[in-house]
């Protein structure tokens, strides 16, 4: 775990915004080639060749999708350089570079957003990505942060949402449903916290679940591991809303149906442990409950042979006609039709 080591507090006012960009910037130089010019300008410069750009922005804002009762700013900073990455991961793409958008009211002091940023950079070092923009300014209630990632891909290895084709296996990176379950166990010592500000949690069991929804790790390794298999998935998305939503998104871009199994779809033993504990159906969670940031896509049968032993990827299920519907195939061997009960920011429940 990243841990938080500023105790002073500088107000930002004694800096002002130049002074602020300035401090956090000063470890940000860039490294890559495809950065002609970063911080510094009116504009970043970057050249990719003869490459198709990538481009993603993800916002998130306080108390909608973080809580810093228990989200350390050092791990914001990281988790929020991973959301976007993951974007550009899900195009089977190379991320380079990103610029980061900051607003936040006056309580958070220059140390604050130094510990922000301290993440930011860790994320940058482990992913090699430069930092090459972005802007500070002041919100009259809380911190919002908007990343926009940049990257590229040959044009003939991007992959879209709309290319997965009547009989494609439906594939799965990683595990499912632990971010969440780390959520869980999170909010619910935020609420013994407040009837007893002396309780210490021993979350040792949770480490794993906890790391999931704190500090999650993009999937920077898959579109080299294609590459290496000779594979190129027709169609893929990431796994930031739930397991369901995504796959329906894929059908419906891409004018098909499916089929998933239930007892195909991976899960942690600590998701499975946590699961029964909270009195939740571990299937429920890894449809609905998201910011796994694995991804999801599809493959021509054909290529089963290719990712059929590796221990990155199982096989959830295929692709079917359009006509015959979006279906979960329980562990009876009962088809329930797939809905979309994902993390939905606009539900007015999320408030």
């Amino acid at each position: 775990m990243i841990e938080d080591s500023h105790q002073s507090r500088t107000n930002l006012s004694e800096l002002g915004e130049f002074g602020l960009i300035d401090l956090l910037t000063k470890n940000l130089a860039p490294k890559l080639s495809s950065t002609i010019k970063g911080i510094g300008d009116d504009a970043a410069v970057l050249d990719f060749k003869d490459k198709q750009t990538l481009v993603t922005t993800d916002l998130m804002v306080e108390g909608v999708h973080f809580d810093l009762a228990y989200m350390p700013l050092k791990h914001l900073g990281y988790k929020a350089v991973m959301v976007n990455l993951s974007d550009v991961y899900a195009m089977n793409g190379t991320a380079s570079q990103i610029t980061i958008g900051i607003a936040c009211s006056n309580r958070f002091p220059v140390e604050a957003l130094e510990e922000l940023y301290a993440g930011i950079e860790l994320a940058a070092k482990l992913y090699d990505i430069d930092v090459v923009g972005g802007d500070t300014t002041s919100s009259t209630k809380g911190l919002f942060i908007s990343i926009t990632a940049v990257g590229y891909a040959e044009k003939e290895d991007v992959v879209y949402r709309s290319g997965a084709k009547p009989n494609d296996l439906l594939v799965v990176t990683g595990d499912l449903g632990a971010a969440y379950m780390g959520l869980q166990i999170l909010e619910r010592e935020k609420a013994v916290f407040k009837v007893n500000p002396n309780s210490q949690p021993d979350l040792d069991a949770y480490t794993y679940l906890i790391e999931r929804q704190l500090k999650p790790e993009a999937r920077k390794d898959i579109a080299p591991l294609f590459k290496d298999l000779g594979l190129r998935p027709t169609s893929m998305i990431d796994i930031s809303d739930g397991l369901s939503s995504e796959i329906i998104h894929l059908c419906k871009n891409s004018g098909v149906g499916v089929n998933l199994f239930e007892n195909k779809i991976p899960l942690d033993p600590a998701v499975i442990s946590a699961c029964e504990e909270f009195e939740l159906d571990s299937t429920t969670i890894a449809l609905s409950g998201g910011e796994d940031y694995e991804l999801l896509f599809t493959v021509a049968q054909e290529d089963f042979e290719k990712i059929k032993a590796n221990p990155n990827f199982s096989i959830i299920g295929h692709m079917t006609e359009a006509r015959e519907g979006m279906h979960l195939v329980t562990r009876g061997n009962t088809k329930i039709p797939l809905i979309a009960k994902g993390w939905n920011a606009m539900d007015k429940e999320n408030d």
